[in-house]
């Protein structure tokens, strides 16, 4: 029997399940008011009689009459007081329970406009602090969805449009192929290869930022000395360069102190840092510059390159952003690059910043913590 009630009570709708909950408080604080009142209140009464017959007062003839008239007043009174307090109770509790389901059922109707897709949908605040604080959790969760949602949107976006243009170049170079328009030679097929190496660079560097951005990518954080590092890579780009080209040099002290990074992910930003700078760069000066700087290690990359535009300055770090498209294509860029060397940084503990003056050159230079 209690089995079927309790899976009664289960079907209900909460508002219900509220509202019962709180008549049965009420009527369990109600019966044992009335029962230890029924209980104590005559012998209570009895005793004070008593003690007023042995204080001097003659009340031995009327005590019946006496006990009598308080037990018919204890009745109608409780029986006033179960009345008008069950209802009071009741009406007190079909009010929170409604205002209570108001706020759920408000909060019911946001989640589905937002599984809809409505991304801007925000629950209203509450003057239920419980309520309130779930409301403001989900405005939180709401505002970082969105704002997943408007990064895949546009990830797509620029996907599609960075696809689009070594898609149209091959599939140009191999209709004409294919229609004998043009002639098959070692300079066609190196163009088609050549773009489809960059789709290559492309996808892979998409998949390394959407691991990056999502936290997948493995960081193998540990104590180590970048000065080995720094030389090496000086002596890398320096054999790219050309004999009229910038002068490529390391300033930085002779011996560093050691910082909590990943050596393989910071050669990969140093990398991407030192090849911008030569391919824009195009005489003058490349410096790779070390220092120390409280708990930090700051590593700047400083070249006297075509610079960035003051207005450009806070897309530096954009997915896909390019100043000029059209050099930087032609130059193999993907438009990534920055990207992940941002989150790479960033999964470091450390972050980078970037200074430019157009036509004067620009400083990348980017923080770790000391060991």
């Amino acid at each position: 029997m209690m089995k079927i009630g309790m899976r009664w009570t289960k079907s209900l709708p909460l508002a219900s399940r509220l509202f019962f909950s709180h008549l049965v408080v009420m009527l369990v604080g109600v019966v044992s008011l009335v029962i230890i009142s029924k209980i104590s209140s005559p012998r209570l009464f009895v005793l004070h009689l008593e003690r007023l017959e042995s204080q001097g007062f003659d009340l031995i003839d009327i005590r019946p009459e006496l006990v009598t008239g308080f037990e018919l007043a204890w009745r109608r009174s409780t029986v006033w007081s179960v009345l008008v307090g069950t209802t009071a109770a009741g009406g007190l509790s079909y009010w929170v329970s409604k205002r209570i389901m108001q706020r759920l059922t408000e909060m019911e109707q946001i989640t589905q406009k937002f599984a809809a897709g409505e991304m801007n949908a925000r629950l209203p605040s509450s003057d239920i602090p419980e309520l309130n604080r779930l409301g403001v959790s989900f405005n939180r969760m709401a505002v970082s969805l969105e704002g997943v949602e408007a990064r895949r949107r546009e990830l797509i976006g620029d996907m599609t449009h960075e696809l689009r243009t070594p898609l149209t170049v091959v599939r140009g170079y191999l209709e004409e192929l294919a229609d004998g328009e043009i002639e098959a030679s070692p300079e066609i097929y190196r163009r088609l290869a050549k773009e489809t190496k960059r789709l290559e660079r492309l996808v892979n560097d998409l998949q390394e930022l959407s691991k990056a951005e999502a936290g997948y990518l493995p960081i193998n954080i540990q104590r180590v000395n970048l000065r080995p590092l720094l030389e090496s890579l000086v002596e890398k780009f320096t054999d790219q360069l050309l004999e009229d080209g910038p002068v490529l040099q390391l300033e930085c002290p002779s011996v560093l102190p050691p910082v909590m990074a990943d050596i393989d992910r910071t050669e990969q930003v140093l990398v991407n840092l030192l090849g911008n700078a030569v391919r824009y760069t195009a005489k003058g000066s490349i410096t790779l510059r070390a220092e120390t700087e409280a708990s930090k290690l700051w590593i700047a990359v400083v070249d006297t390159g075509i610079g960035i535009a003051p207005q450009n300055l806070p897309h530096v770090f954009e997915r896909f952003w390019r100043a000029d498209e059209s050099r930087d294509r032609h130059s193999g860029g993907t438009g990534i690059g920055l990207t992940i060397s941002r989150r790479l940084v960033e999964l470091q503990g450390g972050q980078i910043q970037v200074e430019s003056e157009l036509g004067i050159g620009s400083t990348f230079r980017f923080f770790l913590p000391l060991a």
